[in-house]
């Protein structure tokens, strides 16, 4: 009895004056407004990391951190992630794998092998990127143009019962290997060459690795099927192999299908009343980013590879055919004056439109491009997209953020500060919080990163710190390779990659597999 009775007298002490200890962590993020990447609104919280995983993210007073990151007056969000760059080859080399231009926007994770290219072989890239450092964690899409290539080369043909089943074996040992899914380029050759069942066939591989099938669409213009027409096949893949599917940077391109955005979210969210898993990204800009080739010349041309695509544009008997299609091309993109040469390794003066690099050679816009071609291509940035549909795509809560970086336009180095900007502070197309949900866990929901996007115990800790005031792009179409402003701390799986606006130069990326149990 006499043990109870103390017992009980000690219980009441303890919870009238006794406490919890402290918990220890690294680093501790306080006074910050915490949006944790749910489509939640913020709250003052703190965040802390021990090693690099997140370990508390709740009220103040509970935590005692190494060191301490006053986020008193700032916004606190999980890493952006960018489901659709170009930047593998940045990360593979020595002077741009830090990623900075992807840093500095608040970007932690970046998506490679888009649009149906990268390699094949996605072990072999996760370990080379493993041994190599890098300044983001970048996660792999296997490319069906790339796998497709390998089998078959640039042929314009039907694949054979044996073909096909060496295509679906890549497919395979890449989900093995830990892809997060299918890619096309359905655009571009050679995927422009694959039937939809071709490609349908394919993305069943994917299916029991819980795998997306992400495309740039066969069409987003009038080209072949029509805008509405590469949805529905996007949509009829889905169907056919039972996987989620997504249309990667979602667009109305062209005065031809200017106005059709309605129709393509009628379609695609009647799909998902029908059980149909789809979504989008988008990138915040009103001009594409591609090379005169990909917008203008037919892709028949291009079978055979670039040996076969020269003999054709220098073949007097067909070269009138393929101007008169490239002219067509050209219009259905605005004409000369709405593609601005932006790099490469053409004999090109960057800055100047196609008609103003026309008016320089004294020759016709085709005839430039031909050339232009010839020398060994250059990008352009093309002025193609109605801000009403883009608005239009944008506000709905199935489409995400995504840069497409590519060389020349501003998209590689602000998309993300961009969106922010105009259309969140600026504009009010959304809000702060859809921005950031969008950015984050929207994201990592849709391709499947199970342990990032959001703020939470246990997660790994990717986190942007920027002040609402000032992060904003620098890069424009003039200076595209401006780096933004704005993010005042950024944690890469625990790492400071940037402190007080700064860049640290450390490589906390890591090479990221799918987790597949």
């Amino acid at each position: 009895m006499k043990y109870i009775y103390l017992l009980f007298w000690a219980t009441i002490l303890c919870l009238s004056g006794c406490s919890e200890p402290p918990i220890k962590a690294d680093i501790l993020i306080t006074g910050g407004m915490v949006y944790d990447g749910t489509d939640n609104p913020a709250s003052l919280l703190d965040v802390a990391i021990l090693g690099d995983k997140i370990i508390y993210v709740g009220p103040a007073g509970h935590v005692e951190g190494k060191k301490i990151i006053d986020g008193t007056g700032l916004i606190v969000a999980p890493g952006f992630i960018d489901p659709h760059t170009h930047s593998l080859d940045d990360l593979k080399s020595d002077q741009l794998k830090q990623n900075a231009n992807y840093l500095s926007q608040g970007v932690t994770t970046v998506f490679n092998g888009n649009d149906g290219g990268g390699s094949s072989d996605i072990a072999a890239t996760l370990d080379m990127l493993t041994a190599h450092g890098i300044g983001t964690n970048t996660a792999l899409y296997v490319g069906q143009g790339a796998v497709r290539l390998a089998v078959m080369g640039m042929v314009d043909d039907t694949p054979t019962p044996d073909q096909m089943s060496k295509m679906k074996a890549h497919v395979k040992r890449a989900m093995e290997e830990g892809a997060f899914g299918l890619s096309s380029g359905l655009y571009y050759a050679p995927g422009s060459y694959s039937s939809t069942l071709e490609v349908a066939e394919l993305a069943t591989m994917i299916k029991p690795y819980d795998g997306i099938y992400e495309s740039h669409i066969r069409d987003e213009s009038t080209y072949n099927i029509g805008l509405k027409g590469a949805v529905q096949e996007v949509i009829d893949i889905g169907k056919f192999a039972n996987v989620k599917v997504h249309v990667a940077h979602i667009k109305a391109l062209g005065v031809d299908v200017w106005g059709q955005s309605k129709d393509v979210i009628k379609m695609i969210e009647a799909a998902q009343e029908e059980g149909v898993r789809i979504t989008a990204d988008q990138y915040p800009w009103l001009a594409t980013g591609t090379g005169v080739r990909s917008s203008l010349l037919p892709r028949y041309v291009q079978v055979g590879g670039d040996a076969a695509m020269r003999a054709r544009l220098m073949d007097a008997k067909i070269l009138p055919t393929i101007k008169d299609e490239m002219g067509e091309n050209m219009l259905k993109r605005g004409g000369a004056e709405a593609l601005l040469l932006t790099g490469g390794d053409a004999n090109i003066t960057v800055g100047r439109t196609l008609a103003e690099e026309a008016a320089a050679r004294k020759k016709e816009a085709i005839d430039t491009a031909i050339e232009i071609i010839l020398e060994g291509d250059s990008n352009v940035a093309n002025f193609s997209i109605n801000e009403d549909d883009m608005r239009d795509f944008m506000q709905r809560p199935w489409v995400m953020t995504s840069s497409d970086g590519s060389y020349g336009h501003p998209r590689k180095y602000a998309t993300f500060p961009t969106k922010y900007r105009r259309y969140v502070v600026e504009k009010k197309y959304i809000t702060l919080q859809d921005f950031i949900h969008r950015s984050t866990g929207l994201t990592a929901k849709t391709v499947g990163l199970k342990d990032r996007g959001t703020l939470e115990k246990g997660k790994f800790a990717d986190i942007v710190i920027f002040d609402e005031q000032e992060f904003a792009p620098k890069a424009d179409f003039v200076n595209p390779r401006e780096l933004s402003v704005g993010v005042k701390y950024l944690l890469v799986n625990g790492g400071l990659a940037i402190i007080e606006g700064n860049l640290t130069n450390e490589l906390y990326g890591r090479a990221l597999k799918k987790e597949n149990n």
